[in-house]
């Protein structure tokens, strides 16, 4: 009889969305926000979260041993990460991510089932209302907000190893399209002192990015224009960027999008995209093939190669695309219009 082979990654994909819920349930209750006041005991917190004694100690006890939370005899308190990470008040939070992914993606993944079979988003069958994607996003002030402060906090992580993946220092203005809480537009200011940015978002997002940008040292030479970018002209600008929206869209709308860019930029000018690129074979890596399957469950688009990309910008004008795998949870692309 051979030899059984080891069930070690099968045991742990059955408990790894136990090890998500564990942390989504502690940001949405607020532990790591209450221990930020200070260490505190299972009892007091328990009391001002209006929780369980004996549930919530079990919570801590497993942030424990997830490695988000010390124990210190009957105290606990924050540890490093989740001091950066977890709680609100953090510059650096993923906290909003954390939120739309517990209450959004979490629950629309309960259907990924029924996107295989049908290759389409879930919003409907999971939620009810209309099916345009950024009215889900955006369907009541506490989702827009989670959303956006998701984006900021993602972004954080990411914009600058994407400003940094290309000599960018021969452009005079950034126009982010679709560009959130404006971390890209932001970090690019900061890492360029001749460049001036812009976000041309949706006018909720526009209003919620106004608080971000106005509190950045890099603020005031960032402005905010709020537009449709399928249907309003584009702002002038000699290089475009589009973080994290190419994957939420089908390859027509890509186009469309793309060869107004196209039209827009002058001889010279350039697109800067931000997306997770897939190998060129499609075996990896990890972090971009599950964030396929969420778009999947989540809106009409997937995530690609390079060639996949190349050949979209191709087809819109772009002779010449160049693409770079940056380390951090974003890749960069720059396509230039001669």
């Amino acid at each position: 009889m051979s030899e059984l082979p080891d069930p070690t990654p099968v045991l742990d994909l059955i408990q790894a969305f136990r090890r998500s819920k564990t942390m989504f349930t502690a940001v949405s209750l607020g532990v790591f926000d209450r221990l930020a006041e200070g260490a505190a005991g299972g009892t007091t917190l328990a009391q001002k979260l209006n929780a369980n004694p004996d549930a919530l100690e079990r919570l801590l006890d497993a942030c424990v041993g997830l490695g988000l939370l010390k124990k210190d005899g009957a105290l606990y308190s924050n540890l490093p990460i989740a001091r950066t990470y977890l709680t609100r008040s953090s510059p650096n939070t993923l906290a909003g991510y954390i939120l739309y992914s517990d209450r959004a993606l979490y629950p629309l993944w309960g259907n990924l089932e029924a996107a295989i079979h049908d290759g389409t988003n879930r919003w409907q069958q999971t939620f009810g209302g209309g099916s345009s994607i950024f009215s889900q996003f955006f369907r009541t002030e506490e989702a827009r907000r989670d959303f956006l402060s998701g984006m900021n906090g993602f972004g954080q992580l990411s914009s600058p190893a994407v400003v940094a993946a290309f000599d960018l220092g021969r452009f005079q203005r950034l126009v982010d399209l679709g560009g959130g809480t404006g971390h890209l537009a932001l970090t690019a200011c900061a890492h360029y002192p001749q460049l001036k940015g812009a976000v041309f978002d949706l006018a909720a997002a526009i209003a919620t990015a106004r608080e971000y940008v106005e509190r950045s040292p890099q603020g005031s030479r960032v402005t905010l224009i709020p537009g449709d970018f399928f249907s309003d002209p584009l702002p002038e600008s000699d290089l475009y960027a589009l973080g994290r929206v190419l994957h939420d869209w089908e390859e027509g709308k890509i186009r469309t999008l793309l060869r107004k860019v196209w039209e827009r930029l002058p001889s010279g000018g350039a697109l800067l995209i931000a997306e997770k690129l897939l190998d060129d074979d499609k075996s990896g890596p990890m972090p971009a093939l599950m964030q396929s399957l969420s778009m999947l469950v989540c809106t009409e688009g997937k995530e690609r190669t390079l060639g996949e990309y190349t050949a979209l910008l191709r087809q819109a004008g772009f002779a010449k695309a160049e693409g770079k795998v940056t380390g951090a949870p974003l890749d960069a692309i720059l396509a230039v219009k001669e």
